[in-house]
């Protein structure tokens, strides 16, 4: 997640959808000000090569800690975040105040679900033997991708941010947006997160008929909203 009080944008990071390099390709206009909130330590590196600013401004006061806060602090040494990764549009709204929230400009990225799940999938089971597609889907886990998409940038249901860019269309999109932020230079993307994929066949040829289908309910909202197609 990204806030730039120089450009005065605010970027909710969904996940499955080039969030993690679009996030590091920001960073490099936040000033000192600016809320930057961390990565993995793989994708820090990249940000770091790049020399782009990290992690800033986004770690809570020690006046916020719990139990549970100081034993990961001293066990693991983490320090707890307000601002967090995949921080929703809620959270975001509470914490900067409406003020702000309404001046700033709210972005976002999504992706045509069937070719995100698909991805989750090969992200959650990176070495063989992987679990079945249809038991993967049928478990808890795929609801993380409405807590870290959908939820992530709606308030109520209702959509909370000015643009939603596409997957499918990112380059073309996130010009728009740069020209509309008044950004200085283009967007240069880093490959995170790219190399855990081998299988790189298209999500019609993966799924199934009833994977399909479950997927197309599970994303109904999207789906409504965007209108994809499988």
């Amino acid at each position: 997640m990204i806030i730039s009080h120089k450009y005065k944008f605010i970027f909710l990071k969904t996940n499955k959808t080039a969030g993690t390099s679009v996030e590091i390709a920001l960073s490099k206009f936040c000033g000192a000000n600016g809320i930057i909130t961390p990565v993995t330590r793989e994708d820090e590196k990249i940000r770091r090569q790049l020399g782009y600013p990290g992690p800033q401004n986004c770690l809570a006061p020690i006046t916020d800690y719990g139990l549970i806060d100081w034993i990961r602090l001293i066990v693991k040494a983490k320090r707890k975040l307000t601002y967090y990764n995949h921080i929703s549009a809620v959270e975001v709204k509470e914490l900067i105040g409406e003020q702000i929230w309404n001046n700033y400009f709210k972005f976002c990225i999504e992706r045509n679900p069937w070719d995100r799940f698909v991805s989750f999938y090969y992200w959650c089971n990176q070495s063989e033997p992987r679990p079945p597609i249809s038991d993967f889907l049928n478990s808890q886990v795929p609801l993380i991708l409405k807590r870290r998409g959908f939820e992530v940038y709606t308030i109520n249901g209702k959509i909370a941010v000015d643009r939603v860019c596409f997957f499918e269309n990112l380059k073309d999109d996130l010009e728009e947006v740069r020209v509309r932020l008044g950004l200085p230079e283009e967007l240069e993307l880093p490959r995170a997160k790219s190399s855990y994929r081998k299988d790189r066949r298209s999500y019609r040829e993966v799924l199934n008929a009833n994977q399909r289908d479950l997927i197309k309910k599970l994303f109904n909202q999207e789906i409504s909203y965007f209108g994809y197609e499988f």
